[in-house]
């Protein structure tokens, strides 16, 4: 659905809140058509973003581990990332 959002299970170490909550943050953005929240949807994009955010992290605690690491690392660890 979304290319922006990459899978947390799996990363070595795990992922962390932030990461988890940017995740979750891009995907309420792209279902919900607002990219940055107004004064009129601020309320309702927070709430989704936080239940997305825990629906998510429940979701990886409750998974078995991952037998390969995922092929890309989170927005957050890329930038990161130091340039070799």
């Amino acid at each position: 659905m979304c290319r922006n959002i990459t899978t947390l299970r799996g990363l070595d170490p795990a992922a962390t809140d932030e990461e988890v909550e940017a995740a979750a943050r891009q995907y309420v953005r792209k279902v919900s058509g607002v990219a940055k929240p107004t004064a009129a949807t601020e309320a309702a994009f927070e709430r989704a973003v936080r239940a997305v955010t825990a629906a998510t992290a429940e979701l990886i605690g409750d998974l078995p581990p991952r037998r390969q690491p995922p092929p890309n690392l989170p927005p957050l660890r890329r930038r990161a990332r130091p340039l070799d």
